[in-house]
């Protein structure tokens, strides 16, 4: 895992260089054409939004072009649908302005097809100057800061070599998305960053992230409703919340989670590991047909975790036990250290228990003094093989 992102650091040296190569043939739009300045003080919005309406207007296969400097950008949208193919190749910095800003995006790219977004080049969220207004660690109902990068009915689309630095809230969001691959990215906020999620996935199918590093004040990868098809695998996740699905059963008429695989990845230093959190309330979904196998466990607080009674900000009105039916997961070759006692933790719905719950091969050691692990379950139905540490509980 460590040589492997450690290459994707190399690589992102020579990005650039193997970028021309294969586009010879798109038609390049430089955003210093069109007025930008890399001078970290203008704001460079109108000269990126022209950039980008010709590039969109062309027929056949273009590129925005984002030069090495550091460019001020405001709140931008990139429109489609677009003439042809469409690369954003950002080699220099884009910076956020400082402070929360007035909306809850960034930049956000919408009804585009065939989109590649490359280059090597950092988004900087300027977040420390944002995160002193964030409310929503503390409060549900607050008002969200910008995501740095959103996609928005996005589809047959790839997101590599990019990092994205210091989040005013989360690092990349996908809503309504369809087949896109996201590689070899890096997404970092200090660990107690508040609400500086790495990946968002929402209402989107076929979805893969690879070889990717992140780290975070939030979960590194949340899976949120109407999600299907979810691959990730290679990505180093720490510090940060884990890997999570939820939490689901908030609203009403929420989509099902369905089709997730999380595989080769490892989890450093982490309050969770692999979670799935749903409220208790009235509102139905099921979140099924979920693999996580071949992960590695450093000191972790909550390597596995099922809880069906997420409150994060007590007092949450509970007037009934979560509707969300959770079936047919497997946990498979599990292995590493816990930080605390409880190293599995499955608390399910009293009145929809979780079915086929398969654990195989778990095998976590202990770093704490409270004495040998422990595993706790309630209202699960499943099944276990092979090496169990600490014992099942089911």
């Amino acid at each position: 895992m460590a040589l492997q992102l450690g290459f994707a650091k190399v690589f992102f040296a020579i990005f650039f260089l193997a970028s021309l190569a294969t586009a010879h043939n798109a038609k390049t739009f430089n955003v210093r054409n069109y007025g930008a300045v890399a001078d970290g003080r203008k704001d460079n919005r109108k000269a990126f939004l022209k950039a980008w309406r010709d590039a969109c207007n062309q027929k056949g296969i273009s590129r925005v072009y984002i030069p090495g400097g550091v460019y001020v950008l405001g709140t931008v949208e990139f429109l489609g649908p677009c003439k042809g193919p469409i690369t954003f190749l950002m080699t220099g910095t884009v910076r956020a302005p400082a402070g929360p800003l007035s909306t809850d995006e960034w930049i956000t790219f919408r009804y585009v097809n065939k989109l590649i977004v490359k280059g090597g080049g950092t988004l900087d969220g300027q977040g420390a100057s944002a995160w002193p207004y964030n409310e929503c660690d503390k409060n549900s109902n607050c008002r969200s800061l910008p995501i740095s990068m959103r996609f928005e009915f996005v589809t047959n689309s790839r997101i590599k070599y990019i990092r994205s630095i210091n989040s005013k809230n989360g690092h990349l969001s996908f809503f309504a998305c369809k087949n896109v691959n996201v590689t070899n990215i890096e997404l970092s906020a200090p660990g107690d960053s508040p609400n500086t999620d790495g990946i968002k996935i929402g209402s989107s199918r076929d979805i893969r992230i690879s070889s990717s590093r992140i780290s975070t004040g939030d979960d590194c990868i949340a899976i949120l409703s109407g999600s299907t098809n979810i691959d990730i695998s290679y990505v180093y996740c720490g510090p940060g919340h884990g890997i999570s699905v939820g939490s689901l059963g908030k609203f009403p008429n929420e989509d099902d989670v369905k089709g997730l695989v999380v595989r080769h990845s490892t989890f450093n230093g982490t309050d969770n590991g692999l979670r799935i959190k749903t409220w208790e309330s009235p509102w139905r979904s099921t979140a099924s047909n979920f693999t996580f196998e071949d992960i590695f466990m450093e000191k972790v607080r909550n390597p596995i975790i099922v809880d069906q009674a997420y409150c994060p900000h007590p007092p949450c009105n509970q007037q009934t036990a979560s509707h969300v039916q959770i079936k047919d997961v497997t946990y498979r070759n599990i292995w590493g250290t816990s930080s605390s006692q409880i190293a599995v933790s499955i608390d399910c719905s009293k009145q929809f228990p979780c079915k086929n719950i398969v654990m195989k091969d778990i095998n976590l050691a202990h770093l704490g003094r409270e004495g040998p692990l422990k595993s706790h379950c309630s209202y699960v139905d499943g099944h276990f093989y092979g090496r169990q540490n600490p014992p099942s509980c089911f």
